[in-house]
């Protein structure tokens, strides 16, 4: 699949959970002004229903969301030996410095408005980079700070979006790309560790994603994304200059993108689905252009990596929504296994130390948040260094994920994540929600959710499918939706509360649909095309005016607008379409009761977005809540918000889907 499946949903950090998975989002007071609430209001009356149900929304949020530094960075201190990770204790995401023996945390950032994410440490293990962007708006920044001090903006500027590439093999450079010049295209920069001072290493004139730069400094991977079909890597020799050369010379459709380069710098590891179905991980051979197969399997690679000499690879599997990863000794070949005492779960964000005699990674499931990890590679010692679920919750609180397929309305098989309450049975049917993804192409994923967990704890049924055109099945699967998006996948989710409503579990008069971003479409959609098959919607930014989004996306997704424009439609020719598609313009059919949720500062669903809806179906007599976070963008950071939202859900739904007798 092509990388830029997920442009509608949140980024990574925004829900804590991948943008791939059901995630946490912010909602309203029921008030009849066509103006956005405030989350003040709504929530006296949303907490007033809460106290008789279950645990409140502030039980599930009060876990703690732990997340490693940058896979390109430095993850452990060469001086006290401390891991680098990001943590929302206080409410905020902040870096900390984690002790790998003891799971003492260290401050080292204390914002209390603005997500501070860790990166990396620099090489004398006492400074360190952090990211930021200006309340959810999405121009990140880079900073380096020393703890206590300070943090130093490595690139600023008003309208700068900065990314952290990594860092050259004597660590006496880190490599920083940023939109400054082109607001289109993003240029690569070398800073010097110690004074700062920085050079343009590349000058990315034809706006192509910068995929790795190799250890020794040397080559550069850029992927040029033509359809959702169809992209090449092409190779920059950043020693010599030169053009870019293209290394994926092919005909038909072929995806091809680039995970990252062997630790001696002699080859470039890429994933391709030429072979079949799945991406797979090859080889190329810089010096002698030789392609090897890595990894192959019967589902796709979703990532490559190595420890910092090369001793050991990591690579995960994308199995039926659940992570697989696997550990491998490059000398011998041979699996490393893990020690018994690791928790079953998905192992993520694998980081070594500079001698490799110690592994941090995270372990989450659906029941149990991320958590850090660490083994001693020798003695095979583990250690759990962190607990993020609040001593509140007990594991009974909590659903197990299970994997739960079902036909679709053309007799397609449908594949999807359901959460069955522990109170669901025939004799006690539950009411239900279809939970619809970002995206378009993302895939939910089986994994912690504090909304998710909130919703059936308090009696909900969720079920997130996957419809035709998701990631993680197949490139045929993927492809199903180009070009006809609001059509079939939206079939497949009104098809999804058809089978849930089948369900001698489920109450068949209360289902109902919520989704996030390309989801909250699909939410609204689904009210406003097929308005009597849902009894209620939780639309959380999602697209309204699929003419305006396509004229309007950020500057800096440039390189991969053909290929969007691929799978949507070019608004310059298929505006008409896009205008069928869009409730924004069909509001007058929404009947059923709908809960929308906006951030002020998303850069990818405008505000505007959701006014105008808001309005139009007011207008037209539905029932609509509306909520607007005035220091949130696509997708909710905040603890107090995320927390505001899930409330909202609630309250919502208890009034509009399944009142208390």
């Amino acid at each position: 699949m092509t990388r830029w499946t997920a442009l509608f949903a949140a980024p990574i950090g925004a829900f804590a959970l991948t943008a791939c998975q059901p995630g946490q989002e912010a909602e309203t007071p029921p008030v009849e002004s066509a103006a956005p609430e405030t989350q003040a209001e709504m929530t006296e009356s949303a907490q007033s229903v809460i106290a008789e149900l279950g645990h409140s929304a502030e039980v599930f949020f009060n876990t703690t969301s732990f997340s490693m530094a940058s896979s390109a960075g430095l993850g452990f201190s060469a001086s006290t030996g401390e891991i680098l990770i990001s943590s929302d204790e206080t409410g905020v995401f902040n870096a900390y410095a984690l002790n790998p023996e003891t799971g003492e945390r260290r401050a080292l950032t204390g914002s209390t408005t603005n997500a501070t994410f860790a990166v990396s440490w620099f090489p004398d293990g006492e400074r360190f980079l952090v990211s930021a962007d200006g309340g959810g708006n999405e121009l990140t920044h880079i900073y380096v700070g020393t703890a206590g001090a300070e943090l130093q903006d490595l690139t600023p500027g008003d309208n700068v979006r900065a990314g952290f590439v990594g860092w050259s093999a004597d660590r006496s450079e880190l490599w920083i790309s940023t939109n400054e010049r082109d607001s289109a295209a993003f240029d690569l920069y070398a800073y010097n560790a110690e004074t700062y001072e920085r050079r343009l290493v590349y000058e990315n004139t034809n706006a192509l994603q910068m995929s790795a730069v190799s250890p020794d400094g040397r080559w550069l991977a850029l992927n040029r994304p033509r359809t959702s079909a169809d992209s090449d890597i092409l190779l920059a020799d950043l020693q010599s200059g030169g053009d870019p050369v293209l290394i994926t010379e092919h005909e038909g459709n072929i995806a091809y993108s680039a995970y990252t380069f062997t630790p001696d710098s002699s080859a470039l590891i890429y994933a391709t689905n030429e072979f079949g179905e799945w991406n797979q991980a090859w080889s190329y051979d810089i010096a002698t252009g030789e392609r090897t197969a890595l990894i192959e399997a019967d589902w796709d690679v979703m990532y490559v990596g190595y420890s910092p000499s090369g001793q050991y690879r990591v690579s995960a599997i994308n199995a039926d929504g659940f992570t697989e990863v696997s550990l491998v000794n490059t000398a011998s070949g041979e699996a490393v296994a893990l020690p018994a005492s690791v928790p079953a779960g998905d192992l993520a964000q694998v980081r070594f130390n500079s001698d490799e005699t110690q592994m941090a990674f995270m372990v989450t499931s659906s029941v149990s948040p991320a958590n850090v990890h660490v083994v001693d590679v020798a003695t095979s010692a583990h250690r759990q260094l962190t607990e993020a679920l609040n001593p509140v919750l007990s594991p009974t609180d909590l659903v197990e994920a299970e994997v739960v397929r079902f036909e679709s309305f053309d007799g397609l098989t449908i594949p999807g994540i359901m959460y069955r309450p522990h109170n669901a049975s025939a004799d006690n049917p539950v009411p239900a929600l279809v939970w619809v993804h970002g995206g378009p192409g993302g895939q939910s994923r089986a994994g912690y959710s504090a909304m998710i967990q909130h919703l059936v704890n308090n009696g909900y049924a969720i079920y997130a499918a996957n419809n035709r055109g998701s990631s993680g099945y197949g490139k045929t699967f993927f492809h199903m939706d180009d070009r006809r998006h609001g059509e079939e996948d939206l079939r497949d989710i009104v098809a999804a509360g058809d089978y849930m409503r089948q369900l001698d579990w489920v109450r068949d008069d209360a289902v109902g649909v919520i989704g996030g971003s390309y989801g909250g479409y699909i939410t609204a959609a689904a009210l406003t095309f097929h308005p009597e098959e849902f009894d209620v919607g939780i639309n959380i930014f999602g697209v309204t005016n699929w003419v305006r989004t396509l004229e309007s996306i950020p500057p800096w997704w440039e390189s991969f607008r053909e290929a969007l424009y691929d799978e949507m439609g070019d608004p310059a020719t298929d505006a008409e379409r896009h205008r069928a598609i869009s409730p924004l313009f069909h509001a007058d059919q929404i009947v059923r009761p709908m809960l929308v949720v906006q951030g002020a500062n998303d850069p990818r669903v405008l505000q505007v977005e959701s006014d105008e809806l808001v309005a139009a179906a007011r207008e037209n007599g539905a029932i609509v809540e509306y909520v607007l976070f005035e220091d949130e963008g696509h997708g909710f950071r905040r603890r107090e918000n995320r927390i505001t939202a899930s409330d909202a859900y609630l309250s919502f739904l208890e009034e509009h889907l399944a009142p208390s007798e």
